[in-house]
């Protein structure tokens, strides 16, 4: 796969190739990616379909194709696909205990010109209401299409969360890879935040650990990252302190601080502008990052 492709790109080139492969896959689309796709639907038309802009009906028909015995991957935006059809991921999904490869683009604010309607930070926080859910966020092209291959298989409930963001290189390795040792704290940096944490974190004596899949959270690897007393800051591109609690579980014999650093909480960002002046309001550009590393960890 050329690594020119950006995320989106690289996802719906694999999906083709999935889905001319292997007769068992279906494809769920909203009108969202359907022009990207239209070869592959003209191939095969009763394994990919476009409901329009029906995001509750892309849900419940995944779930149908789930539970006719073929494997869904099911795409649109993000803030379509979690929030606005949360009921069905709900119901039609978890409590019919059916498999499906949720495939979601746009991120918390990859689109800021469309302005809220499009932006979806509390999406992971959402799923992880919900049991049995894997949950990647890959942070480069080549991550993208390892997850998904990976997904694809089986009959769990993955959630796969694209941006427009990325890293310069790809981390392709299972659980919390070890990007940089350190001794005064643990840094964990999520999908698309690794670079700018490596930026932010120059200098500092920490380590910093790469997460691409953030459920199940890698508890084994936290612990072997952190000593008798630790410092942690975990830094996710959505809703903060969206994985506190399972920084708390895996460390709850361990005294330790914790700094939660993603988009906000406690106010809605309404700019539009681009995706860095959101990097900016959220405080989730490296310089930002950089200051509440400093103030956090002790010297």
């Amino acid at each position: 796969m050329p690594t020119t492709l950006n995320m989106r790109e690289t996802f719906l080139a694999t999906a083709e190739e999935i889905v001319d492969a292997d007769p068992d896959v279906a494809v769920v689309l909203a009108d969202i990616s359907a022009a990207q796709l239209a070869g592959v639907a003209r191939r095969h038309p009763d394994r990919v379909v476009n409901v329009g802009i029906r995001e509750q009906l892309l849900v419940s028909t995944g779930a149908g194709f789930a539970l006719a015995g073929l494997r869904p991957i099911i795409h649109t935006f993000s803030s379509f696909l979690v929030e606005r059809a949360f009921e069905q991921i709900k119901l039609d999904l978890v409590h019919q205990d059916a498999g499906a490869v949720l495939v979601s683009y746009g991120s918390s604010y990859d689109m800021p010109a469309e302005g809220r309607t499009h932006q979806s930070p509390g999406d992971v926080a959402l799923i992880d209401s919900l049991p049995c859910w894997y949950v990647h966020v890959p942070g480069h092209p080549e991550e993208a299409r390892r997850l998904l291959l990976d997904s694809v298989p089986g009959d769990s409930r993955v959630y796969v969360r694209l941006s427009a963001d990325q890293n310069a290189e790809p981390h392709l390795g299972v659980g919390f890879q070890r990007v940089r040792s350190g001794s005064n704290g643990v840094v964990l940096a999520v999908g698309p935040m690794l670079d700018r944490v490596l930026a932010a974190s120059e200098g500092l004596d920490v380590t910093v650990l790469y997460a691409s899949t953030i459920r199940p959270f890698d508890a084994a690897g936290l612990r072997a990252a952190v000593g008798d007393v630790a410092d942690i800051v975990l830094v996710e591109p959505y809703l903060k302190g969206t994985s506190a609690y399972h920084v708390s579980e895996a460390l709850r014999d361990v005294p330790h601080r914790l700094l939660s650093l993603g988009t906000l909480r406690d106010t809605e960002v309404r700019t539009y502008g681009k995706r860095a002046d959101h990097d900016l309001a959220h405080s989730l550009d490296a310089g930002s990052i950089a200051l509440s590393l400093k103030d956090f960890l002790r010297p």
